[in-house]
């Protein structure tokens, strides 16, 4: 009989997480605590443990019900998946919780500056191919003085001078 309850339980939850994006964003609190832990596979004690640990921070409704988003249930589901597959204890698995939003938080600050580092790139292209358009207007090739003045290009010519006598 477990074994039939833990199959519909999972496929519950594979409906709840098929159309949960249709419905609510990710991070909005709707699960009640029962539910939440059906869908993490836990008792909804080891919930109320997390949170008082700091591992889970559910929201809470007006009349102060806790409620779980999505993005809560994956977190309770990484916590299991590290204390019962890993071994980790709670500090372990608060440590690995921290690094791998450390982890997130570098990996967006990494992408943020390939993309500056991309704009400055263009910047300084765009600016370098400016600078060579202008000295290429501006720059005249020089020549010794007096270069201009000797005729490189013609030939030679003599100029014959004849004499005329005077009477």
């Amino acid at each position: 009989m477990a074994g039939k309850r833990n199959d519909k339980s999972e496929m519950r939850g594979r409906r709840a997480n098929d159309g949960k994006r249709d419905f609510f964003e990710s991070d909005r609190g709707v699960f009640m605590i029962s539910v939440a832990a059906e869908l993490a596979g836990m008792h909804p004690q080891t919930l109320r443990v997390y949170e008082a640990r700091g591992l889970i921070k559910p929201s809470r409704s007006p009349k102060r019900t806790r409620l779980y988003s999505q993005e809560d249930v994956e977190r309770l589901r990484r916590i299991q998946e590290l204390t019962s597959e890993l071994g980790l204890n709670l500090a372990g698995v608060e440590r690995v919780l921290e690094l791998e939003l450390a982890m997130t938080e570098m990996r967006a600050q990494l992408e943020a500056l390939r993309r500056e580092s991309e704009r400055v790139r263009e910047r300084m292209l765009a600016e370098i191919e400016a600078v060579h358009r202008s000295y290429k207007r501006e720059l005249v090739r020089w020549q010794p003085p007096g270069e201009v003045l000797a005729m490189k290009h013609t030939k030679p010519f003599k100029i014959q001078i004849q004499k005329t006598q005077e009477t």
